[in-house]
């Protein structure tokens, strides 16, 4: 058996042993600023509940603070799962207020902003550690996943021993790369989709289902 093969193993089995019970699992969805995050969140929120999670917004780190849709039962191939769907501010290295003021936000309410998106990087990062059950990791499919930020997330998510999907998203995009992000993180399954347009949806419930229920 080769080591990415073995690898894929362990991981299988650590999902397996993690997800025993009918408590809903607390699914976090993290990955960069401007991932996409959000517009998937609320893709599974409303198509399962029918209410979304939070706004959505081309200005980076709108979401400052972690948002939590409770409950929201998935049904696939005859297996139900029920997770809380947090979706969590963009980890980045560095929140700059001058990204705020190039989406013409006044420079005090920039500021504001970049104090509370950095307050909400670290909320984000204490719920990886602590309050998780599984992560669903997005990436952009048209951006180079070799970051620093996505290689200490994928490592911490690895060391914590949760069980991780990996959403290459806007598969839309004329220049999306989905091969890139799998050819970065051989040792998880990367799911294309486009949370935007609703592409492969069907698939991304089929591994929802199969890896956190």
């Amino acid at each position: 058996m080769g080591l990415l093969t073995s690898l894929k193993s362990s991981i299988s089995r650590a999902t397996s042993s993690l997800f025993t019970g009918s408590e809903p699992k607390r699914i976090g969805i993290y990955g960069p600023p401007n991932a996409g995050k959000t517009t998937l969140a609320n893709r599974i929120a409303r198509d399962w509940t029918g209410d979304a999670v939070g706004p959505e917004s081309h200005v980076p780190h709108e979401t400052r603070r972690a948002r939590r849709k409770e409950n929201v039962e998935i049904k696939r191939n005859g297996k139900s799962v029920t997770i809380d769907v947090v979706d969590t501010p963009g980890v980045t290295t560095k929140v700059d207020y001058n990204e705020f003021l190039e989406h013409d936000i006044e420079k005090e309410d920039a500021v504001r902003r970049s104090r509370e998106a950095t307050e909400g990087v670290a909320e984000a990062m204490h719920w990886l550690r602590e309050d998780v059950d599984g992560v669903i990791y997005v990436l952009d499919s048209a951006e180079d996943p070799f970051t620093q930020v996505n290689t200490m997330l994928i490592g911490i998510i690895e060391s914590q021993n949760l069980p991780v999907l990996i959403f290459a998203n806007k598969i839309d995009l004329d220049d999306s790369n989905v091969q890139r992000i799998a050819n970065a993180f051989p040792q998880h399954e990367t799911v294309p989709l486009s949370a935007l347009e609703g592409e492969n949806m069907d698939e991304v419930y089929d591994k929802i289902a199969e890896y956190f229920g």
